[in-house]
């Protein structure tokens, strides 16, 4: 892990290979090409930690938008080896408003995790944390999978609460970038804050591609730092499972999985339509504008793609022509054939 950091100071330009780089993997040209022709603005493909595919820029940070949700994954991770959380306590023990409620009462930190803790909220407009708490259900704990912003607000709720009963800095951004981006050595572009202040779970991390890249090696290492956990590693094994109202939605992370899930953001990417044909263990942190972090541990592969997020279209429900099993073939039959 810490020559991978140290190879991303000096690989910060798109350049043809040079003396003693390896050559880019055959498929670099056309998935850059594809990339660009679909708004993209960074491509940084790693192979066991060396660059193997750059676009011209990676190194100017972009929102990440909903690839934010997989660092609070990480983030519950760390929580758990640090004794402040387990994924299957009921939220209400922290939230006490909780308590009395048939339903919410019942809700685990895991549900709210996986998108089945029964909030249901608009996607792309997230309230405070507080708001999110107060929000009513509009399912059944556990019976439905639900994509939105609520839930991870109501998880960096959560988290302040704890952190504050312990004596600590209450901002779960300090205590992402104390536990693990700062140990990554992930310098952070920004990252926005909430209607209440707070800084937002579910998106606003702004992150270049050579940065992102440097989580995404860590996950494709088993959540290890030099060889030792810097997480709970039952917890980051669990992150990649799905649950049974969506099997291709684990605990922030989205995974190649058939799934009777018909809601429109698991319809957005065409990964779950093609899972038979994808790495059984390739999990992606997917946000808005199709911005993706691919990781496949069997072909030792972290991929970045970010793009020019048109949110007028967005707001029109209008989707592009994105299509990750088109770039993903156009990346990997290659190096197959």
């Amino acid at each position: 892990m810490k020559r991978t950091i140290l190879f991303f100071a000096a690989a910060v330009a798109a350049q043809p290979a040079t003396a003693g780089e390896p050559a880019p993997l055959p498929g670099c040209a056309a998935a850059i090409a594809y990339s660009e022709a679909n708004s993209g603005v960074a491509l940084l493909i790693l192979e066991d930690g060396e660059v193997r595919c750059r676009s011209a820029d990676i190194a100017t940070p972009q929102e990440l938008w909903s690839g934010t949700k997989s660092l609070v994954g990480l983030m519950a991770a760390a929580a758990v080896q640090d004794g402040l959380l387990t994924l299957d306590e009921r939220a209400s023990e922290t939230l006490a408003e909780w308590k009395g409620d048939a339903e919410k009462e019942q809700i685990t930190l895991r549900q709210l995790l996986s998108m089945t803790g029964g909030q249901a909220s608009t996607v792309g407009r997230p309230q405070g944390y507080l708001d999110s708490v107060k929000a009513p259900l509009a399912a059944a704990p556990g019976g439905k999978f639900q994509y939105g912003p609520a839930p991870m607000q109501v998880v960096g709720e959560i988290m302040r609460r704890k952190l504050v009963a312990k004596g600590e800095d209450g901002n779960p951004r300090h205590y992402i970038e104390r536990r693990i981006l700062m140990p990554l050595g992930v310098t952070v572009g920004d990252w926005r804050s909430g209607p209440d202040g707070a800084p937002l779970m579910p998106q606003g991390l702004v992150l270049a591609a050579s940065e992102w890249a440097k989580i995404g090696e860590f996950v494709r290492g088993g959540g290890k730092l030099e060889g030792r956990p810097l997480v709970d590693e039952a917890t980051f094994g669990e992150m990649f499972q799905g649950s049974q109202v969506n099997p291709a939605y684990g605990l922030t992370w989205w995974l190649p999985r058939s799934t009777p899930a018909v809601d429109i953001v698991t319809r957005s990417t065409d990964i779950t339509s093609h899972a038979a044909e994808l790495p059984a263990d390739m999990v992606v942190a997917a946000g808005a504008g199709d911005q993706r972090l691919y990781i496949i541990p069997s072909l030792r592969l972290t991929i970045v793609r970010q793009a020019k997020l048109d949110i007028a279209a967005l707001a029109a429900g209008k989707k592009g022509d994105w299509s990750d099993w088109r770039f993903l073939s156009l990346l990997l039959k290659p190096a197959s054939e």
